[in-house]
């Protein structure tokens, strides 16, 4: 198609120079090889015992989900995200909304991270320094390094992502020469790990799925590239569902591979580090340091950008007048940084953490919270795909009944199932979030009769 002749030649756009296969790795780094070892050992205790499972019915959800993304993204080439696509979708308050929800887990992001290394290292490494103590310490050097203007470099995750893929393969190798080197072929092949009659509950297999979820965020992300990749009506659908396909089997297997190896999930020693005694078990000390350190290293670094991409969001929302220009816009005239939002962040973590861990579950909690904000927008971009491809079709489209209609919509269901099984401190917690942001969405716009007020996530 040639461009119109009244599309100004001095109009800036970005140069589309990435390809598929440049989209898929974005996602993959996003994603990373390990998401599942984290999240193990909570999950099989959530599910008795079928995390993969889990993963699967997640997976399922995810891909609907994904295509919802991709067609969006077809038909908005711009760089987007739920916040846009619900947006120009539906309508720009409920696009205000899902982004205060997207917003939630972007403060949410460092917090986790700060539980999880802080409980690796109080329960693996120097139990003596109590778990409030080391969240101290980490939630503190993150905060120092954004103030300082360290940056997490491409090509830092690049080999971040080179060392996780070296370490989850060894581990694979390790797994199936213990599994078949002590049972033979029996101990490769079995269906427990997806089906254990005995302890298969399917209430719990939702809930847990709510946690699992977890395996897969960020995969959306793929869009945020929209505008820079050749043909984006093709390869961000693509890219984003082969993302999603990636995650699910590579999860899936090395939660298969440790079912097998550790059958008995209720004899771990901590359930938040699980997968570090199962690569102990058929890899020895090097196996397990190797996977506690990079699984450390990972968290830091998700923290890291976290917090940086949390105060950008913060700083862009002040600057607009979204939130109190005075304290949110603030930049320090020396380093150029929101230093009030790094360290409004650093608090959350710090503070989140420890009192999350005082009611306990404090990684379960956290991620079943980040997901309540998850949910909500994958529904949305699903709800908003059906809207735009079944209801307001541009002239002379020609509809396609399962395609505009029953997959979007079966999605904003799966994805609505999913959201319900929360656990309720997650629903309340993020009740309460969605609920200010309603409000303060309400009085800004008079009533919902002016224009939405904006949140730009180009900031983050």
């Amino acid at each position: 198609m040639t461009s119109s002749s009244a599309t100004p030649a001095s109009a800036p756009r970005l140069k589309r120079v990435l390809s598929l296969w440049d989209l898929i790795f974005y996602g993959i780094v996003l994603i990373q090889p390990i998401a599942p070892v984290p999240l193990y050992g909570v999950a099989q205790k959530l599910s008795d015992g079928h995390f993969l499972t889990t993963i699967a019915i997640a997976l399922f959800a995810m891909l609907i989900t994904a295509v919802s993304y991709g067609r969006m993204a077809a038909l908005y080439p711009t760089a987007g995200s739920a916040y846009t696509y619900v947006g120009r979708g539906l309508n720009p308050h409920l696009g205000f909304l899902a982004g205060w929800a997207m917003f939630l887990d972007y403060l949410l992001q460092p917090l986790i991270n700060t539980v999880w290394i802080s409980t690796a290292l109080h329960e693996r490494y120097v139990p003596a320094v109590p778990f409030a103590v080391w969240a101290v310490i980490i939630a503190g050097i993150i905060t120092a390094l954004n103030l300082a203007g360290v940056r997490s470099s491409a090509r830092a995750n690049k080999i971040l992502l080179a060392f996780m893929t070296v370490v989850v393969g060894f581990f694979v190798v390790l797994a199936i020469r213990y599994l078949y080197g002590g049972q033979g072929w029996n101990g490769l092949f079995s269906v427990q790990p997806f089906y254990d009659p005995k302890t298969f509950n399917s209430h719990r297999i939702w809930t847990a799925t709510s946690f699992a979820a977890l395996t897969y965020i960020g995969f959306d992300g793929v869009t945020t590239l929209a505008e820079d990749v050749e043909n984006p009506k093709r390869n961000v659908l693509l890219a984003v569902v082969l993302t999603c396909i990636f995650a699910g089997v590579c999860s899936g297997f090395e939660a298969y591979l440790g079912a097998r190896v550790w059958p008995d999930w209720r004899s771990f020693p901590n359930l938040e580090t699980a997968f570090m005694d199962i690569c102990s078990r058929v890899g020895g000390a090097l196996l397990f340091n190797a996977m506690g350190l990079i699984l450390i290293v990972a968290a830091f670094g998700s923290a890291l950008t976290g917090t940086l991409g949390a105060a950008r969001l913060l700083f862009g929302m002040g600057r607009d007048g979204v939130l109190p220009r005075r304290v949110f816009g603030h930049l320090s005239p020396r380093s150029s940084t929101p230093t009030y939002n790094i360290i409004l962040i650093g608090l959350i973590a710090y503070g989140g953490a420890v009192a999350l861990n005082r009611i306990g579950s404090a990684y379960q909690h956290a991620g079943e919270l980040l997901n309540f904000g998850a949910f909500l927008a994958f529904m949305g971009v699903n709800f908003a795909t059906f809207w735009q491809f079944t209801v307001v079709a541009k002239i002379g489209y020609r509809r396609h009944f399962l395609k505009d209609a029953v997959l979007p919509l079966f999605g904003f269901v799966f994805c609505a199932l999913i959201w319900w099984n929360l656990n309720p401190l997650a629903k309340v917690a993020g009740g309460i979030w969605f609920v200010i942001g309603l409000l303060y969405l309400g009085i800004k716009t008079k009533g919902f009769r002016t224009a939405s007020v904006m949140i730009d996530f180009a900031e983050s």
